[in-house]
């Protein structure tokens, strides 16, 4: 059984039994195909849709998918994920957490945080300009600074640590 959260909030448990798709206990009409200019058809309950896969993130078991124009995020927790969470083992809480690295040579630009400072995935850690532009380097997860090994208005080389997390 699929543990399938939708847009953080809506819980959704999807099995497949006897060959009968369960959602939430209950038997429903489903089927999805991949056709091969990428898009999806989905068949849900006689009613056909066309969903678009916006995002991907694997390491997550994340995606964005664009139904009618709207988009969803959906998370999904396979029966080992939702095993480990039963156990207290979170494997996204468990995941080691990287110090920032610089992707390439470049010169910072200007650092966006401070130690001691709660971060979140996807916020702006710094901005590195390498090859005349601006890249703003991001959270992978949420983290604390922990200490800033760089500075402004100085080069850095590829792989040099610019933030450590913790």
């Amino acid at each position: 059984m699929l543990q399938i959260t939708v847009n953080d909030n809506n819980n959704i448990k999807l099995a497949k039994e006897d060959g009968q798709w369960m959602l939430n206990g209950n038997p429903v009409k489903f089927d999805a195909q991949t056709q091969s200019n990428g898009l999806i058809s989905i068949l849900y309950n006689n009613k056909s849709y066309t969903a678009v896969v916006e995002n991907v993130d694997t390491k997550n078991k994340e995606m964005a998918l664009r139904i009618n124009g709207q988009v969803y995020k959906v998370a999904i927790q396979e029966p080992i994920d939702q095993l480990l969470a039963s156990m207290g083992m979170d494997l996204k809480a468990m995941q080691k957490i990287e110090p920032v690295k610089a992707p390439m040579p470049g010169m910072i630009l200007k650092i966006l945080v401070e130690p001691g400072q709660q971060i979140n995935k996807g916020d702006g850690l710094l901005i590195l300009e390498a090859m005349k532009m601006e890249n703003v380097l991001k959270a992978s997860g949420p983290a604390t600074v922990k200490s800033i090994k760089a500075e402004e208005r100085t080069a850095v080389e590829k792989g040099a640590v610019l933030i450590e997390l913790e």
